[in-house]
């Protein structure tokens, strides 16, 4: 698992309490022990690391607006080995209710999308920037995108899920996503269909599903699904002619 990573996040984030704050930021020996401590548990049970993690999430605080306003969080769902790992910006009132990632309308068309690659569901791993609902007061249903700052503070619960699924390929689904990511904006018309990589991991960006949903011209369709043909590609998987014929 590539610890280095989400402690370079944390140490970041101490410096910026440090440059902000007149008090230093500090920790108990116990707590600095157990950082040192985390590297081996490389050798322990994916499973059982996501379902300490995924208890870890359910308890976060960190955004209380979010947190008062969730039905619970949404971690995180399938394979643990998979070699594919998709990953949206933040859950909506659908996976908020049920507590898992891409449900909704816009998950049975990612659902799809898998299943014309030659997966299911349970072989792939899906997840989100944000565990939390964005907080949309008054409003049972409808969407916002979630801020930088709620990104920044929830992406090392991504990064450890990353380090211990460790896929071979990782998809970036909408822009959003990239920024929490990556780190940076653009278009879509400039960011999709093209590699990228997060953490050394290649990631391959296209256009989230709800995309699809309000514009379904052929031609849409058809770039995410040249997308996932690269995908296919770079995963060295055999690709069928009524694959690479395929529409959505």
């Amino acid at each position: 698992m590539q610890f280095k990573p989400a402690l370079d996040l944390v140490v970041s984030a101490l410096e910026e309490i440090r440059e902000r704050s007149e008090t230093l930021p500090s920790a108990s020996r116990a707590s600095l022990a157990s950082l040192w401590e985390r590297p081996a548990e490389v050798g322990r049970n994916k499973m059982q690391i996501l379902a300490e993690l995924q208890d870890r999430v359910s308890r976060c605080l960190l955004c209380p607006h979010l947190a008062s306003s969730r039905t619970q969080t949404v971690f995180g769902v399938g394979n643990v080995d998979a070699d594919v790992m998709f990953i949206g910006e933040a859950p909506g009132a659908d996976e908020d209710a049920q507590g898992e990632p891409f449900v909704g309308r816009a998950g049975q068309l990612l659902t799809k999308i898998i299943a014309a690659m030659g997966f299911t569901r349970s072989d792939v791993y899906i997840a989100n920037i944000l565990k939390c609902r964005p907080d949309t007061p008054g409003a049972s249903s409808g969407n916002r995108p979630p801020t930088i700052g709620e990104m920044q503070t929830c992406l090392p619960y991504l990064a450890t899920q990353i380090d211990v699924v460790r896929p071979k390929v990782l998809v970036a689904l909408g822009a959003t996503a990239v920024e929490g990511l990556l780190g940076f904006r653009k278009t879509m018309r400039e960011l999709r269909g093209t590699w990228h990589a997060y953490q050394e991991t290649p990631l391959m960006i296209t256009y989230h599903p709800s995309y699809l949903l309000r514009n379904q011209l052929n031609t849409e369709k058809r770039k995410v699904w040249e997308d996932m043909l690269l995908v296919l590609e770079r995963l060295e998987r055999p690709i069928t002619e009524k694959q690479r014929n395929y529409f959505l």
